[in-house]
């Protein structure tokens, strides 16, 4: 009756509707009801949490994000006062394959095997290059991700391929977590995306929180905008399911001490022969490789492969933590 007084009379519609006007003009006095109020203050909450995530989380994050708050909620309330008030989160557009394989590159076996699983830091790393176009060119981006805690710990950016690109990251990962660095290479097959599904999957998330939603009008744009995403929101703010809904930096912040305490999805890692856990990375470029063997094409591009730890001695190392040796 309120929405349509400025058509139809009060008089008219209370007949039509069969109730009176005097409990119409009761009903418009009354307060609202205590239930109406909390779905008030829990959708101010709703909106402070869709805002801070960028407009980027749906109902299953911003749920743990206002239960943190101290609202007592299920996801279908939340889900319920989103879809009334048209708060929606980003989706992912579908898979492209953009990667196709080099006939003449030296392969290395695959130590991996798509068992992304680790139960502390630096037991296994993925990696990967993807592009970001802007107005005036492409910009290329190098990750290092540990698969424990599912933080970017090293990362590059560059305006070309070369090897350069691949260097800077992995020295900015071994400068984060490692005092010493010996390499070897571990690649699955070229072109496959669930050889390096970890990776892949962190660059999805990329592709569907910033660059899907946003334009760049050259590098310089794009490099300000990924420094913000990785170090400002994906590393210390954003919740993976995987990790119990936790941020990575909360992750192993929780976990940096005492015994581990694995979160939902992460199981034991393999052992190396009864031995200590062998830390495993996986290699981010072939030419990761060629800073090692020299060759007379520096700048070759190509997609990369899983790579193993081993000592000075060329024995395979045991599991110190602290003293990573592969990375993809």
């Amino acid at each position: 009756m309120s929405a349509h007084q400025a058509q139809h009379r009060i008089a008219t519609m209370a007949r039509v509707l069969g109730v009176s006007k005097s409990g119409y003009y009761a009903w418009c006095k009354r307060p609202a009801s205590a239930r109406a109020q909390e779905d008030q203050r829990l959708l101010r909450a709703i909106r402070t949490s869709h805002a801070a995530s960028d407009e980027r989380y749906g109902a299953p994050k911003i749920l743990d994000d206002v239960r943190d708050a101290g609202f007592a909620v299920g996801r279908r309330r939340v889900a319920r006062l989103m879809r009334q008030n048209g708060i929606v989160g980003v989706t992912r557009r579908a898979f492209v394959k953009t990667t196709e394989r080099d006939a003449v590159a030296r392969p290395a076996p695959d130590l991996v095997q798509r068992a992304f699983a680790a139960t502390e830091r630096n037991q296994l790393w993925v990696a990967d290059i993807t592009y970001v176009p802007t107005w005036s060119g492409f910009l290329y981006l190098a990750i290092v991700l540990d698969v424990f805690s599912r933080k970017i710990v090293g990362w590059a950016m560059q305006t070309h391929l070369r090897t350069e690109l691949v260097l800077e990251a992995l020295e900015m990962a071994f400068g984060l977590r490692c005092e010493a660095a010996g390499i070897r290479p571990s690649m699955g097959s070229v072109g496959d995306a669930y050889d390096n599904a970890m990776a892949e999957s962190f660059f999805a998330t990329l592709e569907c929180e910033l660059l899907a939603r946003r334009k760049f009008r050259n590098p310089s744009e794009a490099k300000l905008a990924l420094f913000g995403f990785i170090e400002d929101w994906y590393n210390p703010r954003r919740r993976h399911s995987s990790l119990g809904n936790l941020s990575p930096c909360e992750f192993e912040r929780r976990t940096a001490h005492g015994p581990r305490t694995l979160a939902p999805g992460i199981l034991p890692g393999p052992r190396d022969g009864g031995r200590d856990r062998t830390i495993r990375a996986i290699a981010l470029e072939r030419t990761v490789l060629e800073s090692a063997q020299p060759s007379t094409e520096p700048e070759q591009h190509h997609k990369g492969g899983p790579v193993h730890r081993q000592d000075a001695g060329g024995n395979r190392a045991s599991g110190d933590a602290r003293y990573p040796r592969q990375v993809r």
